[in-house]
């Protein structure tokens, strides 16, 4: 996946180490997948940013993966409803953010097609490890 929209080469054993985090600690986040015929076809990442700002939480949309002939057959859409959905139904969840690459015209014309727009922000990285 990071291949495919980044151009990055991840550590399999780092990825697999981190997908079982998550499953191993809710409050790391949570994985919802798409499926088709018992085939998971798409999946994502959601994960919890806390904004004192605002008294309630960020879920940040991560680790956006459609299986290429799942594509342009609503397959994120399903996911995207599925988190919009789940953050309506609580009181304490203010926003639903995600992070595209700013060369990923494709993935931004999707984005913003559901509604998502630019928040205004640039995100900035320092790697310590």
């Amino acid at each position: 996946m990071a291949l495919e929209t980044e151009n990055r080469q991840l550590d399999p054993s780092t990825v697999t180490a981190g997908v079982r985090a998550v499953f191993a600690d809710d409050s790391r986040g949570r994985y919802l997948v798409a499926t088709d015929g018992g085939e998971v076809v798409g999946s994502l990442l959601l994960t919890y940013e806390w904004s004192d700002w605002r008294n309630r939480w960020f879920w940040w949309i991560q680790s956006v993966y459609v299986a290429p002939a799942a594509r342009r057959q609503g397959t994120f859409r399903s996911l995207f409803d599925a988190v919009v959905d789940g953050a309506r139904a609580r009181h304490d969840v203010c926003g639903i953010r995600l992070y595209v690459a700013s060369d990923n015209v494709l993935a931004q014309s999707v984005y913003t097609s559901l509604g998502l727009g630019a928040a205004g922000y640039g995100v900035y990285e320092l790697d310590v490890g």
